[in-house]
């Protein structure tokens, strides 16, 4: 035993390395990722076609309920107060300008001026929500928008808009001359109060009898300085008038606004196709945040990088309602895509364990957690092999949770602990034929309080060597890796251990942990089986399905389409568990073992 197990070790070793050993180039590396990504997209096609659907179709029904909306436009000349130089301070004064009423057109006053104005019930704020102005760029012209359900309203009010804003920024802009005019005013009728008043004096000393020629000589000397004063004044006051002028700027309506006759909005067509859009790129983003959050185990290429071993099967997902009471799905549905996957399992694991052992090959088929699907594995594979000519025998050495004898409704009283712990002798008695031709089966038997002690007894290691002669394969059920030691144990006593990965279940990690618990007992792992693969898919291995299960004969020759059953429900969950990871809550290793 020790020499074949050696040999056997190098043998399996050299089959691995071969197996391993690939060249990639960089133009290989570029397509294989351009596949990945496609075979994202397609496996969430669903999910980019709901998102375009909702958002497309939410906003046609919010678009079509919204009123139409009419636009009324107006063109604004802004003339700057004219200047003696034309350098560039001044072309940056006259930008500046524009800027600023650009602002001060949508401001409060001019806002509470207009409604004022069209005798509007409507607040500053509300009305300046439906006004827009925007700057022709290198002009000196502003354009003026209004929007409003009523196309009538929205041309008055963006006629209004310019009038009220001229006569304010002119109130505005005259309040700084205001002060010198007032004191101009004043002094220039002071002044001619003061020339009248001269003047009638003057004209009465000279139609007087006896006239003063000493009084008229100073009153008209004073005459003379009024006249010279209220002259000086009026030059002054028309001075500031003239700079006034000068310094005024002005608004100028270019174009008035028109009555509207089509209305501008909603825009039906394009807010949809914008959702739609929107829609599908926040369904790309969530779907590849969703597939890098998602670390579980999906292709073949996966369980190469994580843990080197060769993919020798992928079997597709199928419900066991679909089957019944029919037994296994290899031998119920020899003709199906599925029993096809079993069969190319098969093949390549003739393959890989070719010179294993003379005498037949002992084969453990787990997993790293529960519900990963080993057992339905295990038994196909079985048929299968069966079915090839090869005498294959099932052994349940699950002690824990047996389940071998359910799926081919046999009784477990009397099985393996029967042959350990009683000390039966007959191994005839206790294996149990089946409907398959060349398969038999050994069931548990009584269930023991101490599993792990019973498989780690020298007893079971010669019970399975006598085993290897009764069969050309032997293939062990026992419990997952991570859940109890009963599989680490079996592991060292066997020939080979085949790993079943549940694709969008099993996490990297697990199956890491598992894979390097089997390496620490010195295990020789043959490779693993991907299970309940996905029909979408895109991975390698299973492209066969696409052609070999459109339709498949049945034992009556009439043909019967294949049902493809909806992996939506598994989506869902996938999504549902990369969210949780989003938000920090760690998933479990898996359901606990029962004891």
């Amino acid at each position: 035993m020790n020499t074949n197990s050696s040999e056997t070790k190098g043998e399996w070793d050299t089959s691995r390395q071969s197996k391993a050993v690939s060249v990639h180039l960089p133009e290989g590396k570029v397509t294989v990722e351009l596949k990945q990504y496609f075979s994202i997209l397609w496996k969430w096609a669903w999910l980019v076609v709901l998102c375009v659907l909702l958002a497309g179709g939410s906003a046609y029904v919010v678009s079509e309920r919204q009123p139409p909306s009419y636009q009324a436009t107006v063109t604004l000349l802004i003339n700057q107060a004219s200047s003696t130089t034309q350098d560039y301070n001044a072309l940056l004064t006259g930008e500046r300008l524009a800027k600023t009423y650009t602002q001060l057109l949508t401001k409060r006053p001019v806002m509470e001026g207009v409604a004022t104005a069209l005798g509007l019930d409507v607040s500053p704020d509300a009305l300046a929500s439906k006004v827009t102005v925007s700057l022709v760029r290198d002009t000196q012209l502003i354009t003026l928008r209004v929007v409003n359900g009523d196309p009538a309203l929205a041309m008055e009010i963006a006629n209004t808009i310019p009038v009220v804003f001229a006569q304010q920024n002119e109130e505005m802009q005259l309040s700084r001359y205001s002060s010198s005019k007032e004191n101009l005013q004043k002094q220039l009728e002071t002044v001619d109060a003061d020339i009248l008043s001269t003047q009638a004096r003057l004209d009465a000393l000279r139609a007087s009898p006896t006239p003063d020629q000493l009084e008229i000589s100073r009153l008209e000397e004073a005459l003379v300085q009024y006249r010279t004063t209220y002259a000086n004044l009026l030059r002054s006051y028309e001075d500031i008038r003239v700079a006034e002028a000068r310094t005024l700027d002005t608004v100028t309506v270019v174009e008035p606004a028109v009555l509207a006759t089509s209305p501008i909005g909603p825009k039906t067509k394009t807010n949809t196709l914008l959702a739609a859009v929107v829609g599908a790129m926040v369904a790309v983003g969530v779907a590849f945040l969703i597939e890098y959050l998602d670390d579980t185990v999906k292709s073949p290429e996966d369980v190469e990088q994580t843990t080197h071993l060769p993919t020798l099967g992928t079997i597709v997902r199928f419900p066991k309602s679909e089957l019944k009471d029919e037994g296994p799905i290899a031998a119920a549905r020899p003709k199906s895509a599925i029993a096809e996957g079993y069969r190319v399992l098969r093949t390549n694991l003739q393959f890989s364990a070719m010179g294993i052992a003379k005498s037949g090959v002992l084969l453990q088929v787990t997993s790293a957690q529960p519900l990963e699907g080993k057992t339905t594995t295990l038994i196909n594979l079985g048929v299968s092999l069966a079915q090839a000519g090869k005498r294959v025998l099932l052994v349940d050495s699950d002690l824990r949770r047996p389940a071998l004898h359910k799926q081919f409704n046999l009784p477990k009283e009397v099985g393996l602990t029967s042959l350990l712990l009683e000390q039966e002798a007959d191994i005839e008695r206790v294996i149990q034929g089946t409907k398959v031709e060349g398969l038999q089966v050994l069931t548990t038997g009584r269930i023991p309080a101490n599993p792990a002690e019973v498989l780690d007894f020298p007893e079971t290691t010669a019970l399975l060597q006598r085993l290897k002669g009764m069969a050309d394969y032997v293939l062990l059920d026992s419990p997952p890796v991570l859940s109890v030691a009963d599989a680490s144990i079996l592991a060292q006593k066997v020939d080979g251990v085949l790993m079943v990965v549940e694709t969008g279940r099993t996490r990297t990690e697990m199956f890491q942990r598992a894979v390097a618990t089997l390496e620490g007992v010195k295990a020789r792992l043959v490779g693993a089986v991907l299970n309940k693969v996905s029909v979408r898919s895109g991975a390698y291995g299973y492209y066969y399905y696409y052609y070999y299960s459109g339709y498949y004969t049945d034992e009556k020759g009439t043909r019967r389409k294949k049902k493809r059953h909806s992996s939506a429900m598994g989506r869902v969950r996938r999504l549902g568990r990369a969210v949780g990871r989003l938000f920090g809550r760690e998933q479990t290793a898996g359901r606990s073992h029962k004891q």
